[in-house]
């Protein structure tokens, strides 16, 4: 079910991600679109929660004005039906756990199943604990997207076994959010990942320019690129249609 290959096939994948419902429910669905057909091989939808242990000021800022619209996981899984009545672009969700839990893991793998979501990434759901999710989330097609961090070391291997989807490499220490260096050797980082698993490997945490996205592409299958495109939405509201294209035709033209 998942199409989430199709986002690496013979070329770089560029990942935008933007967090479901801001500003709105409408042009939330409308930026997805946009981001889709400015070229965005793949779109991660955040999925807001009350305590984002991983996200940094932009998105949580973004997630706090998901909320004043009305924003919960039901009303996330319709955009995303809206969005699948013009698109088909590859979507995975970032979500934290107690969300999946409190829907239902059954009712809520079944749910991307139906709308073609063709991974989840669950950021504080950690490798030991991740067996009671991933039988769902096979049954149901799903990629359960694992993260690695500069700190994984000897676990890499355990993370990244049977992984499919890609793997998300994470580039820093701490929260997401734009940063002028990524001071982590990604090429050991991502040698070591390869060692233990052929699924592609995607960096994401602290990208933000075309010069960063080219040179993380040379060891990387892709990028992901979340708080540079919360932050254009942020300013611009309900008029980021043009800034979201520009920008995506930047990151590219760096890709390719």
């Amino acid at each position: 079910m998942t199409n989430i290959s199709d986002a690496f096939k013979n070329k770089k994948a560029f990942i935008g991600f933007t967090v479901a419902c801001d500003p709105d429910f409408e042009k939330s669905v409308d930026y997805v679109k946009t981001l889709a057909a400015a070229g965005t091989d793949l779109v991660e939808i955040g999925v807001p929660f009350s305590d984002p242990i991983a996200d940094g000021p932009v998105i949580q800022e973004a997630g706090l004005r998901a909320f004043k619209s009305g924003v919960s996981t039901k009303r996330v899984f319709e955009m995303v039906a809206k969005i699948r009545e013009e698109s088909s672009v590859p979507l995975v969700l970032l979500v934290y756990l107690n969300n999946v839990f409190k829907y239902g893991y059954a009712k809520f793998f079944a749910t991307c199943q139906d709308l073609k979501i063709g991974g989840v990434i669950i950021p504080d759901l950690p490798v030991e604990e991740r067996a009671e999710v991933a039988v769902f989330a096979k049954n149901s097609g799903c990629s359960l997207i694992p993260l690695v961090a500069p700190t994984s070391g000897t676990r890499i291997k355990k993370i990244v076994t049977d992984a499919d989807g890609f793997v998300y490499a994470v580039s820093s220490l701490g929260v997401t959010g734009a940063r002028n260096k990524i001071a982590t050797n990604l090429q050991k980082m991502i040698t070591d990942i390869k060692q233990f698993t052929d699924t592609p490997v995607a960096v994401g945490f602290g990208i933000h320019s075309p010069e960063q996205a080219a040179q993380i592409s040379q060891v990387a299958d892709g990028v992901i690129v979340g708080s540079a495109i919360v932050k254009i939405i942020a300013q611009e509201g309900r008029h980021a249609d043009k800034k979201l294209t520009d920008y995506v035709h930047a990151m590219k033209t760096a890709l390719t």
